[in-house]
C-alpha cells in the first residue's frame, strides 16, 4: 500500500475520534518513491533508513550542501577569516610537503634549461600550495596583436606546415616536463588526494588536488596566473580555494552513498587478501586479522541496509516486507551461523557462549544504548522531544513478550536443573564428604547430568518459543499495518512533489538486490574471518568474554543504525530514533534465535537456548526499565543519560564477570 499525497492530512472530523487525530503524522517528501521510503521507516519491521535513495534537486539543497560539491572554480568577494584552524592544519599535514616537492621539481626544470618555463610556475605554484587560500589561479590567454595577419584557411598541401611563430624549443620544453617534472608531481598530488579524501573532512584539498593535476599542471606555463582572489583578474579562474576543512562533509555522497561507507569498502578488500592469502599468520597477526574483519562488517551493513530501503521504496508492501525479513538479519546471522559452526568443528563451547553474549549485548544495546544515546544528542538540540507513545507501546508489549519468550528455558532451566559444583574442597582440608565445602565454579548442567529433563521438557520448551515467537512477529506486523494502521497513521504532504514526479534513484530496484547477494557473500566471508581470528582475543587474561560479547561483536554491525538514529534525533524525530533500537531488538528475539534454533535442528551445532544468570537479569531489568521511561511520550537528555549510565553499568559488569566456564 503506498502513501497516498494529502496536504491536509492534520485537519480532522466531527465523528473521528480525537486521540486517533493526535496520532497522525504528515510528512513531506521531493517524490512518490522517497514518500513510500518515509512511509516504510514508521511500519513495524521495516528497517529505518535516513539517507535518500534517489536524487535531489540540487536547486532544493541548503546552502551547506550545495559548498559541498561545488568545484573550487568561484571568486567570492566575501569568504570569512582565511586563518583559522582548519586552514592552518592544511599547512601542517600537507601544505610544506607539497611546496618542497613544487620547489626541488623547479629546481630540476632550472637544470634542464629548457624546462625554466615550468621551473617558474613550479615556484609560483610552490608559494600558491604552501597557503592557497585565498589565492586564485586563472587562465590568461595571451593576446594576438591586432596587426598581426591570422590565416582563416590553407590549402591542402600547407595545412600540415607549423605556423609562422612556431619554436621548436617550445617543444622541447613540454617533452622535458612530461618526462621528468609531471610524473613526479602526479604521484604527489595522488597521494595528497588519497589522504586528503581519507580524512573526509578535507575533501576540498582533493578537490584541489585533482583541478591541479588535470588542468593546470598541462596548461602552458605563460597560461597561469596566480592573484589575490579580490584583485580584478584577467582571465578565466580556474581554481580558488578558502577553507580546507568543512565540517559538513560528512553528509557527502557518491551516487547516494555517504563517503564513509566508500572509504570503508576498500577495508573488506584489504581484510579478504590478508585474511585468506597469509593463513598462516606469518605477516600479519590474528589480533589485525581479527580488527579488519570486524570493521569490514560496517560498510557491508551499510550497502546491505540501503539495498534493503531502495528495494523496499521501489515495491508493494509485501515485496518490502519479505526484504526486510530476509536481509534484515542478515549481517548478525551470518555471523552467529559461521561461529557455531566453527565452534562445533572445534568441539568447543566457547564460541556458543559468545553467541549468546552477542545476542545479549545487541538486546542491551538496542534497548538501552541506542535510545539513551538519540535522546541524549537529541535533548541537547532540542529541549524536549515527544513521541508516539501508543506505538512505543506497541513495541514495548513485543519486547516484553520476546524477552520472556527467548529467557523462558533459562528460567525453567533454574526451577529444575541440578546445581553442579566443581572443583570443590572441605573447610577443613580433607576430601571427606563431611562437613562444609568451598566451590569454585557452580552452574546448572542439563545435558551430562539430567539428560532427561534437558530433552524431554526444556527441548520441546526451546522448539515451542521458536514457533510462537515468529508467530508473534507476524501478529505485530497485521495489528500495525492492517486492523490499527491508524497508529502509525502516515499522510505524506504533496510539499514538492507535484513538480519532481519522476524520481531519479540512486538504485534500480535489480541493481539493490544485486548488490544485496554481493555484500551477503561478503559478510561471510568476514564473518568466518572473525571467528577463525577471534580466539587469541578471547585467550585475553584481563578482559572478560562476555564483555568482547556484548560490546565489540554485538554493537559494530549496528554501527549505521546507530549513526541513523542519531540523525532522525537531530531532526526532532525522536520516534524514529526510538523505533530504531526497538526493530532491531525484536527481530533478534523473534527472527535470530528462531531461525537459529531451527539451523540447530537441522545441522546440530550443540546450540542450547539457555542464557546465564547474568544475561537473563540484565534483559528483564534493561525492558522493565525502557518501558518505565516510554510511557509518558517524551524525551530529554536526562532520560537518555539514564539509560546510557545504566547501560555503562552493566558493560561494567560483563568486564569484571569471570568468563564462562567452557572458556
Amino acid at each position: 500500500m503506498r502513501p497516498k499525497y494529502n496536504a491536509s492530512s492534520h485537519m480532522h472530523s466531527a465523528d473521528e475520534p480525537w486521540e486517533d487525530v493526535l496520532c497522525k503524522t504528515t510528512l513531506s517528501a521531493e517524490n512518490e518513491v522517497e514518500a513510500q521510503k518515509l512511509a516504510n521507516n514508521y511500519k513495524f519491521g521495516f528497517r529505518k533508513w535516513k539517507s535518500h535513495v534517489t536524487e535531489r534537486p540540487f536547486e532544493d539543497r541548503s546552502e551547506i550542501v550545495k559548498e559541498l560539491y561545488s568545484e573550487l572554480n568561484v571568486i567570492k568577494p566575501s569568504s570569512g577569516p582565511l586563518l583559522t584552524c582548519g586552514n592552518v592544519l592544511y599547512v601542517v599535514l600537507f601544505g610544506w610537503w607539497v611546496s618542497l616537492m613544487y620547489l626541488l621539481i623547479g629546481m630540476l626544470m632550472f637544470i634542464t634549461i629548457f624546462g625554466i618555463p615550468h621551473g617558474q610556475l613550479c615556484f609560483r605554484l610552490a608559494c600558491y600550495f604552501l597557503w592557497p587560500f585565498g589565492k586564485a589561479v586563472e587562465k590568461v590567454v595571451p593576446r594576438v596583436p591586432s596587426h598581426q595577419h591570422i590565416p582563416i584557411c590553407r590549402s591542402v598541401n600547407q595545412k600540415y606546415l607549423p605556423p609562422a611563430d612556431f619554436q621548436p624549443s617550445k617543444s622541447v620544453n613540454v617533452y622535458v616536463w612530461l618526462l621528468l617534472g609531471y610524473p613526479p608531481l602526479a604521484v604527489t598530488h595522488c597521494l595528497l588526494g588519497l589522504l586528503s579524501w581519507l580524512l573526509v573532512f578535507t575533501i576540498p584539498v582533493t578537490k584541489m588536488s585533482i583541478r591541479t593535476l588535470h588542468t593546470i599542471l598541462l596548461m602552458p606555463p605563460e597560461q597561469v596566473r596566480i592573484s589575490s582572489s579580490t584583485e580584478e583578474g584577467e582571465g578565466k579562474a580556474i581554481l580558488c580555494c578558502y577553507h580546507a576543512v568543512n565540517i559538513y562533509y560528512y553528509k557527502y555522497t557518491v551516487d547516494g552513498i555517504n563517503v564513509f561507507a566508500v572509504n570503508l569498502l576498500p577495508l573488506v578488500v584489504v581484510s579478504m587478501v590478508i585474511g585468506y592469502v597469509d593463513q598462516g599468520n606469518h605477516f600479519i597477526s590474528s589480533e589485525v586479522k581479527f580488527a579488519t574483519a570486524i570493521c569490514s562488517i560496517i560498510p557491508l551493513s551499510y550497502y546491505i541496509g540501503m539495498g534493503i530501503a531502495s528495494i523496499s521504496a521501489q515495491s508493494n508492501f509485501a515485496v518490502g516486507a519479505v526484504v526486510n525479513a530476509t536481509f534484515g538479519s542478515i549481517t548478525e546471522l551470518t555471523f552467529y551461523i559461521t561461529a557455531l559452526l566453527r565452534g562445533h568443528r572445534q568441539n568447543s563451547k566457547c564460541l556458543e557462549e559468545t553467541v549468546k553474549s552477542a545476542l545479549t549485548g545487541t538486546l542491551l544495546g538496542c534497548i538501552l544504548f541506542i535510545p539513551g544515546i538519540c535522546m541524549i544528542i537529541g535533548g541537547l538540540r532540542h529541549r524536549e522531544q515527544r513521541f508516539n507513545s501508543r506505538s512505543a507501546g506497541v513495541s514495548s508489549s513485543l519486547l516484553f513478550i520476546s524477552i520472556g519468550g527467548v529467557f523462558a528455558p533459562t528460567l525453567f532451566s533454574k526451577a529444575y536443573g541440578n546445581l553442579v559444583c566443581e572443583n570443590c574442597t572441605n573447610s577443613s582440608g580433607t576430601n571427606s564428604s563431611n562437613g562444609t565445602f568451598t566451590c569454585k565454579n557452580c552452574h546448572y548442567d542439563l545435558v551430562g547430568y539430567n539428560y532427561t529433563l534437558f530433552h524431554n521438557h526444556i527441548e520441546p520448551l526451546v522448539y515451542t518459543v521458536s514457533v510462537l515467537l515468529p508467530v508473534s512477529y507476524i501478529i505485530g506486523l497485521l495489528f500495525t499495518l492492517k486492523t490499527h494502521s491508524h497508529i502509525y497513521d502516515i499522510h505524506v504532504s504533496e510539499g514538492h512533489a507535484t513538480s519532481h514526479l519522476d524520481a531519479v534513484v540512486h538504485w534500480s530496484r535489480w541493481r539493490a538486490l544485486l548488490i544485496l547477494i554481493i555484500a551477503t557473500v561478503l559478510m561471510s566471508a568476514c564473518a568466518d574471518l572473525t571467528t577463525e581470528h577471534i580466539q587469541p582475543i578471547l585467550n585475553q587474561p584481563c578482559i572478560s568474554q562476555y564483555f568482547i560479547g556484548v560490546t565489540v561483536l554485538a554493537m559494530v554491525p549496528e554501527i549505521p543504525e546507530i549513526v541513523n538514529g542519531i540523525q532522525f534525533a537531530l531532526q526532532n524525530n525522536i520516534s524514529l530514533s526510538l523505533e530504531v533500537g526497538s526493530c532491531i531488538a525484536v527481530q533478534v528475539c523473534m527472527i535470530q534465535i528462531p531461525i537459529l534454533i531451527l539451523f540447530n535442528a537441522i545441522y546440530d551445532v550443540g546450540f542450547v537456548l539457555i542464557f546465564s544468570d547474568l544475561h537473563l537479569w540484565a534483559s528483564i531489568f534493561s525492558v522493565i526499565l525502557v518501558n518505565y521511561i516510554f510511557m509518558d511520550g517524551k524525551s530529554d537528555y536526562f532520560q537518555g543519560t539514564a539509560l546510557v549510565v545504566v547501560y555503562l553499568i552493566l558493560l561494567a559488569l560483563y568486564f569484571f564477570a569471570p568468563s564462562p566456564a567452557s572458556c
